[in-house]
């Protein structure tokens, strides 16, 4: 028993099953795949959370916060990237630790992947809600009303003190709104789905593109004096600052304790690799979209970070939009609405990749029989999409999008996510020394150097967050083994392949049988 559940899933099976009859259409180029990446990095992190991480965190210092996250983020590509050419089929990091590391490690970062992608769709959704009520709030006001309370908010939000207190809304009705519609455009197919994400990541770049050089103009470098106002450290155990300054509640401060919360700037760019499957040359394309991706998006961040430090100074920032609103601190009202148009496109593009990214997932789940295949593994005849697990995720992102405030679902996503991250990396070590004779299309660089650094730093920001996020993730993880206990390890397919292997007779002794 102990050694089925640490059972591999050979790479031939895996791509013998990419050309079965519930195989997704090919039809992303690398340029396809890169818009995707980019649609799913630049969003809610940049538009959102960077106020919160220059004004309570980081200061100025939020520049070097972005490139150590980003770091962390290409020594993981990299791994995504050897793995996404040799395995170049649905599932990303869950199909390469069944490939790699057994079963029941698939099943706990797969399910860990249901966790990541959930939970930053409705975080995304709930952001989405914000930056559409503001922008529509200048043009309600001239009409001399206002947009109802009662379903412009989650029921229930924390305050400063970490206490649950009642808003008087009932529900965040744009939250439901946008996933609802994000659901109806991924249901009707890739192609269409990729198409209106690189019109939205066309529109959020030139946006941020906009902020960068107009930006310039208004920046002050008085501004940033002192650079690294809360120091450069910010390093935690469970919740007990190790090195640097702490805040109310022994929350760690500094530019690494900044650059564990901006790291949530980055998740998107392994969807990427869930679309293997779709892409039409995988082994050169999906290297390529993750890679430029991330640096693209890396190069941007510091570039926005440094002009908005700049123009306000950081404890002026604003938490809710600091990039609109430093543009109203320098006296450029008019350029609110054109950023807040920006953010809700990047936010948008950013929905659509995570929803999209979160059926593929089941789908390859589904196929190992760890879900019921039926439904979760179930593509639609004339869309090629999985429509009953893209359904019900919009069911499930929408539901919790309007009910649980943003403050406590962008908690949940970070841990999950460095999480996946090191077992990828564990998992190229692995693979190169019990299968140094694979095809590799693309190898990740100065192994074994890349992998270890890549699992130091993931763990090292697992590390610098808050102690609640652990006892979140080992809840999750908890439900997750129940699940597999109860109905994943029982229909493995896996676990049916050993078993009629087993009762089949050996063809040696036949062989030899007089």
């Amino acid at each position: 028993m102990v050694k089925r559940l640490f059972a591999r899933k050979p790479l031939a099976l895996l791509l013998e099953e990419a050309q079965g009859e519930n195989r997704l259409r090919r039809v992303l180029g690398p340029v396809g795949l890169t818009s995707l990446g980019i649609g799913c990095i630049i969003g809610t992190g940049i538009f959102v959370l960077t106020g919160v991480a220059a004004h309570d965190k980081a200061g100025p210092a939020l520049m070097l916060s972005f490139l150590v996250a980003g770091i962390a983020c290409i020594f993981a590509a990299l791994c995504y990237a050897e793995f996404a050419s040799m395995v170049p089929v649905a599932g990303s990091a869950f199909t390469y630790a069944y490939a790699t590391l057994g079963e029941v490690f698939a099943w706990i970062i797969g399910w860990d992947l249901v966790l990541e992608y959930t939970v930053a769709s409705a975080a995304v959704a709930h952001g989405w809600s914000k930056y559409l009520q503001a922008l529509l709030s200048p043009f309600l006001e001239r009409l001399q009303v206002t947009f109802p309370a009662l379903i412009a908010d989650t029921p229930f939000d924390l305050n400063s003190a970490g206490e649950l207190v009642r808003t008087g809304s009932l529900f965040d009705l744009p939250a439901v709104l946008i996933a609802a519609i994000i659901t109806a455009v991924l249901v009707k197919g890739i192609k269409e789905s990729a198409w209106v994400n690189t019109v939205m990541v066309i529109v959020k770049v030139a946006v941020v593109l906009f902020v960068i050089v107009a930006g310039l103009f208004y920046v002050d470098p008085r501004n940033w004096h002192p650079f690294a106002p809360y120091g450069y450290s910010g390093i935690s155990l469970f919740g007990k600052t190790l090195f640097g300054q702490a805040g109310p509640g022994g929350a760690p401060l500094g530019m690494l304790a900044g650059a564990a919360i901006m790291f949530f700037a980055y998740i998107g760019f392994d969807s990427v690799s869930t679309h293997a499957e779709e892409a039409k040359n995988p082994q050169r394309d999906v290297p390529i979209g993750i890679i430029a991706s991330l640096l693209i998006c890396t190069g941007l961040y510091i570039a926005v970070t440094a002009v908005l430090t700049g123009m306000v100074p950081y404890d002026r920032l604003d938490i809710n939009a600091p990039v609109a609103k430093a543009f109203e601190y320098a006296g450029l009202e008019w350029a609110q609405i054109l950023v807040s148009i920006g953010a809700v496109a990047g936010i948008t593009s950013v929905l659509l990749v995570l929803m999209l990214s979160q059926p593929r997932v089941l789908l390859a789940i589904a196929r190992d029989g760890l879900l019921p295949e039926k439904f979760f593994g179930a593509v639609h005849e004339r869309f090629r999409t999985p429509w009953k697990s893209t359904i019900l995720t919009g069911i499930v992102v929408g539901t919790i999008a309007g009910l649980i405030p943003l403050r406590i679902l962008a908690d949940l996503v970070n841990i999950g996510t460095l999480l996946a991250f090191v077992i990828v990396c564990l998992a190229v070590l692995i693979m190169r020394r019990t299968h140094p004779e694979a095809k590799r299309p693309f190898r990740c660089p100065w192994v074994p150097t890349i992998p270890i650094l890549g699992v130091f730093m993931c763990v090292m920001l697992m590390f610098s967050l808050p102690s609640e996020n652990w006892w979140r993730l080992g809840i999750w993880m908890a439900i997750g083994m129940l699940i597999y206990g109860f109905y994943g390890r029982k229909h493995s397919v896996m676990r049916r392949i050993h078993e009629k292997a087993k009762a089949a007779p050996p063809a040696e002794t036949e062989a030899s049988a007089p």
